[in-house]
């Protein structure tokens, strides 16, 4: 007799959703595709020869330990390596409140099985990060948003949301992810002082925070909730901060982490436990070899000139080719910008078309998780080349303008 799998699925599943962009990315495989789909750093800046130097002195040397299983909280040199950059930018930890997981994927994924319960109001900025609401979504969360503009989350409008009763605020305050905006320092310290008043904590995700192209450093939201509790220390405060090596080193190597108080911490390795024991040791060990010496601040200098270099020739061709009516975003750092088409165009029929032209990009839809957004896109300017960006832009200019004049 064969079973019938739908009725035993947990209801769970029923608001698991796909990612929008894992199923574009399999409509731009054709390497005759110029892609600005993808979240993708450039494969061309990955330090392999440093990656193959270390894997061979890991195996020779430490191959025992690389491995063997490991602590859930992560390898301890590699944790007070964290404790360490971090600590460059004035957020004061410890291994301690550091926890390892496998991508900031994982760690949106356990903050939701720690924190949300089915109901839950999570507060974000519209647009935001795809793979947040896909992770949180499945744990019963409902959205409350507020909106956002060419200077990130309009703070002014917090008061209002917060008093929905939010378990959490996610925000991306660097170089956001889908619109690649930054939040400013007074809306930052807004966001902080509101936080505290309502009582509700802060997450905040920056796995972008140390590719600035232009302008000064903003301190995080974590050292800003720090300085109002007057200590540089985060075992008390209210922010729970996450970042990644995914973009300063290489994604593949799944290696992200948490920076919380020990106390959330420790719920969170019961959490991770459930999932995958600990995050790989082997990946860990190699990855400390690689920075232990400094070579990060080095290969981050050589990211923020590359990186910059597609960005400005992104910005340059959306100027030349675009036609009147459309407007972006002009990010001083990270992987994306955000274009805005007129109100009355659909990004997804531009799309389709788009990819008859070769040529793609991610529909906004998907980064409002309580709707709007049809009229958006987002755009990666990392992964190809300048010469692939401005023929890249060209094609979907050239697409845009068909629809903006059968409008």
């Amino acid at each position: 007799m064969e079973t019938a799998w739908d009725h035993r699925f947990a209801q769970r599943t029923q608001r698991m959703q796909s990612s929008a962009i894992r199923e574009l990315l399999k409509l731009v495989t054709e390497p005759d595709v110029i892609s600005f789909a993808g979240g993708l750093p450039g494969p061309d800046v990955f330090p392999i020869k440093e990656f193959n130097q270390a894997c061979t002195k890991v195996l020779i040397e430490e191959g025992s330990l690389a491995l063997q299983y490991g602590t859930t909280e992560g390898y301890q040199p590699l944790r007070e390596k964290i404790a360490e950059i971090t600590s460059q930018y004035g957020i004061g930890v410890t291994a301690d409140n550091i926890l390892i997981t496998s991508g900031s994927q994982q760690a949106l994924d356990l903050l939701g099985k720690t924190f949300i319960n089915p109901g839950d109001k999570i507060l974000t900025e519209a647009p935001t990060y795809l793979g947040a609401i896909q992770a949180w979504n499945a744990y019963g969360a409902d959205f409350v948003t507020v909106p956002s503009d060419d200077d990130g989350m309009i703070t002014d409008a917090l008061d209002h949301a917060l008093r929905y009763g939010p378990k959490f605020i996610y925000v991306l305050p660097n170089f956001q992810n889908p619109s690649g905006t930054t939040l400013p320092l007074e809306r930052r310290k807004q966001l902080v002082d509101l936080a505290e008043r309502y009582g509700v904590p802060i997450v905040e995700d920056d796995p972008y925070g140390q590719l600035r192209y232009e302008g000064d450093h903003i301190p995080a939201v974590e050292v800003l909730d720090c300085r109002i509790r007057e200590t540089n220390s985060c075992y008390s405060g209210n922010v729970i901060y996450l970042s990644t090596f995914s973009k300063t080193l290489a994604p593949g190597l799944r290696l992200a982490w948490v920076v919380a108080p020990p106390e959330v911490i420790r719920k969170m390795v019961l959490s991770k436990q459930g999932a995958d024991l600990h995050t790989a040791t082997f990946n860990q060990v190699v990855a400390y070899e690689v920075i232990k010496n400094g070579f990060l601040d080095e290969h981050i200098h050589l990211i923020r000139k590359v990186y910059r270099e597609r960005r400005d020739a992104m910005l340059n061709s959306l100027a030349r080719e675009m036609p009147a009516g459309v407007r972006w975003t002009h990010p001083q750092g990270g992987l994306f910008l955000w274009a805005t088409l007129p109100e009355e165009i659909d990004t997804a029929q531009i799309f389709t078309e788009a990819i008859k032209e070769k040529v793609a990009f991610v529909p906004g839809a998907s980064f409002f998780p309580c709707g709007g957004g049809h009229n958006t896109m987002r755009l990666n300017f990392s992964y190809s080349t300048t010469e692939q960006i401005e023929e890249g832009i060209g094609r979907l200019a050239r697409v845009i303008r068909k629809f903006i004049s059968i409008e």
